[in-house]
């Protein structure tokens, strides 16, 4: 068996990233905080967090809209995970997170883009039962 491997999952907005974190081995997303910030800034704040975690893989949520169609944020989201891929060197995976928000708001949480950072890689752990 291997090593267990540690992800970092991001929920991308235009004005915050929910950022949340899990491992292959308890396969169980946790949130972990929301980056307020944009630019260079937020990068600094991805980058110390890379740092302290040590992810082997990232996974970006993908919004679309109900129908499968692609809108606004999509583009957005997509460059975002390029950005990650080509800043820390790291996989990234793509996660569609169609209805993540919605589930982070019925579940009750206190900070919405964090849960739904946790909302989107529990469900990558769920769509690869295999590992990352």
């Amino acid at each position: 068996m291997s090593a267990a491997q540690s992800l970092l999952a991001f929920d991308f907005g235009v004005k915050r990233v929910g950022v949340a974190c899990g491992n292959t081995l308890m396969r169980q997303a946790q949130p972990l905080c929301t980056i307020a910030a944009e630019g260079d800034a937020r990068f600094a704040q991805i980058a110390l967090l890379i740092k302290e975690w040590q992810p082997q893989s990232l996974v970006v949520g993908v919004p679309y809209h109900p129908d499968g169609a692609a809108h606004e944020n999509t583009a957005k989201a997509k460059r975002f995970a390029r950005q990650l891929q080509g800043r820390f060197n790291l996989p990234v995976h793509e996660v569609d997170e169609r209805y993540s928000t919605t589930e982070a708001i019925a579940g009750g949480a206190r900070d919405l883009d964090a849960m739904s950072a946790a909302i989107l890689l529990q469900q990558y752990f769920n769509e690869h039962p295999e590992g990352a």
